[in-house]
């Protein structure tokens, strides 16, 4: 695949790097940003999950991409567009909109941006009818960034994740938010 790289005011939205594996850790092991999801990863996970998802980038042409600051090209986190049938096997054929942010940069408006820009390019150039996101139905914050960019809620297609063990049961619920295209 060539280079994936979109650009917002302040972001690029790029291809996975080997230098990118300490912000991978930091945000699959870091407390917070993993509040709402059964296990943390380890180092050897964390880049076992990079590889996977840059392997699955490479094959479609899509996928969890990192976004870095223009100004350094410091990644900060990774948002991206992804086949939804791995979460849960009825959103067979659907695309989610997912990310996940180092705090440090959280509250400054980065996955709102992100994400606009990777709707556009959903929309536009896969040219999607539709993109959903879902969350644990108490991650406020994940939800206050699919309202800002658009989406509502869908309270139909709410759902318990199949990939959450019965040992959290507090995770298991996740609420659907879609927005479709507007041409």
């Amino acid at each position: 695949m060539g280079e994936f790289h979109l650009k917002t005011e302040r972001l690029i939205i790029r291809n996975w790097q080997d230098g990118d594996r300490e912000l991978m850790h930091l945000v699959n092991s870091d407390e917070q940003v993993m509040e709402f999801f059964p296990a943390r990863r380890n180092r050897e996970e964390s880049d076992a999950t990079l590889d996977r998802i840059r392997d699955s980038i490479n094959e479609k042409g899509y996928g969890f991409t990192p976004i870095a600051l223009k100004d350094s090209n410091e990644p900060i986190g990774f948002c991206g567009l992804a086949d939804a049938t791995a979460e849960s096997p009825e959103f067979e054929g659907l695309i989610e909109i997912g990310w996940r942010l180092a705090p440090q940069f959280w509250r400054q408006g980065y996955v709102t941006e992100a994400a606009k820009r990777l709707l556009q390019f959903g929309f536009d150039d896969m040219a999607l009818n539709e993109i959903v996101s879902f969350a644990v139905h108490t991650n406020h914050r994940s939800t206050a960034v699919m309202e800002r960019i658009g989406m509502k809620h869908d309270p139909a297609r709410d759902f318990d994740h199949p990939g959450v063990p019965d040992t959290h049961p507090h995770l298991k619920r996740h609420v659907v938010y879609a927005v479709g295209c507007d041409k």
